[in-house]
């Protein structure tokens, strides 16, 4: 099983709306064949183990709950009857209502024995988003900060290319291959005018690139802009954005995605943005910054995990914060996570936290 959530992962940014499933099929002791959802959600990781190989009377290990309905191809239930295999063992029920249970019956009532349960909590940790998504109508969030050993993200006069070194930067293109969509704020993206595809790493795919923009007030020749029809762009922006900015953002190839505004007129509501993502099948939101947005998505609680790379420079009070006011009066409120990893990465340290509780 531990084997089916590995291979799963390897679909992780490459297969939303589906989830990112592992499948290993075992006989006699060997294994006759593995498989895992393929770019685009299909064909599901069941499917692609079974075309190759014979696997009547095997076990098959599956990271979560095989499908039992209907779409653009049969059930993965079905075909595990069909390909007359003696045992099931899953990690995961899916809450997907479509399946929800389903698919285990369809196994039992076939004959199959099925057990449930199998490394349950790795299977939940791997493919949380999507669990996230069918569950909450919310993505899964990683934040990351590229912050000095005082927290700055910048000079005062906003220099901050390049805080950390060129193995942090490739480290965060790796990530963002992992994700569905990068994110960042409109701060972020009227100064730096990011890219925020992924490069230097040969994927052949790209994530949804997404920067929330309250008034659409981007330049559509910004980089962005200019490069909507080569990589995925989505604009979030108010309800209060004129036609003409929407109209001319869809020009460039964007998609343009509707969001109410915060209370107190401070930005877009960051639930409501998380929702409109999960809406188009998002699962898996990398969020770059900046300091305000990332503010706004811990003050929500909608922050899962934080990427923190903190380089051995200094930049004093007179810098920029790596946050925006989250509004504090007692520490006893302040978001909590759970240190998971510490890792040097070139000249640098990456700590990865997870939301605690």
């Amino acid at each position: 099983m531990r084997q089916a959530i590995a291979l799963g992962q390897r679909g992780l940014g490459r297969v939303w709306p589906n989830p990112a499933v592992g499948c290993v099929i075992v006989k006699g002791g060997r294994i006759l064949a593995r498989g895992w959802t393929q770019p685009g959600g299909r064909p599901h990781a069941e499917a692609m183990a079974l075309a190759a190989c014979d696997a009547r009377g095997a076990t098959v290990y599956v990271s979560l709950e095989p499908c039992a309905h209907h779409g653009k191809t049969p059930p993965c239930s079905e075909a595990l009857i069909t390909a007359g295999v003696a045992r099931v063992v899953t990690a995961l029920t899916d809450p997907d209502p479509r399946v929800a249970g389903r698919g285990h019956a369809m196994l039992r009532a076939a004959g199959i024995d099925v057990v449930e349960g199998v490394e349950a909590d790795a299977a939940h940790a791997a493919n949380a988003g999507f669990l996230l998504r069918v569950t909450q109508n919310r993505p899964f969030v990683t934040l990351k900060l590229a912050l000095t050993l005082d927290g700055r993200i910048a000079t005062a006069s906003g220099e901050s290319r390049w805080i950390t070194g060129p193995e942090a930067r490739r480290m965060v293109h790796a990530m963002r291959a992992r994700h569905d969509a990068v994110l960042v704020g409109a701060g972020t993206a009227r100064a730096d005018d990011p890219d925020l595809r992924v490069r230097g790493l040969g994927v052949g795919h790209q994530p949804v690139r997404v920067v929330a923009l309250p008034q659409l007030d981007l330049d559509t020749d910004s980089r962005l802009g200019r490069t909507a029809r080569d990589a995925p762009v989505w604009v979030l922006h108010g309800p209060q954005t004129t036609a003409e900015r929407v109209a001319a953002w869809q020009g460039t190839g964007a998609r343009a995605l509707a969001c109410p505004v915060a209370q107190g007129g401070q930005g877009l509501d960051p639930a409501a943005m998380m929702q409109a993502l999960a809406g188009q099948g998002l699962t898996r939101v990398f969020c770059e910054g900046g300091g305000m947005l990332a503010a706004s998505l811990l003050r929500a609680g909608l922050v899962d995990q934080m990427v923190v790379f903190s380089a051995g420079r200094l930049i004093g009070a007179d810098g920029r914060a790596g946050l925006g006011a989250l509004g504090l009066t007692r520490l006893e409120d302040a978001p909590r996570f759970r240190l998971m990893q510490v890792q040097p990465v070139g000249g640098d340290v990456m700590q990865v936290w997870t939301r605690a509780g």
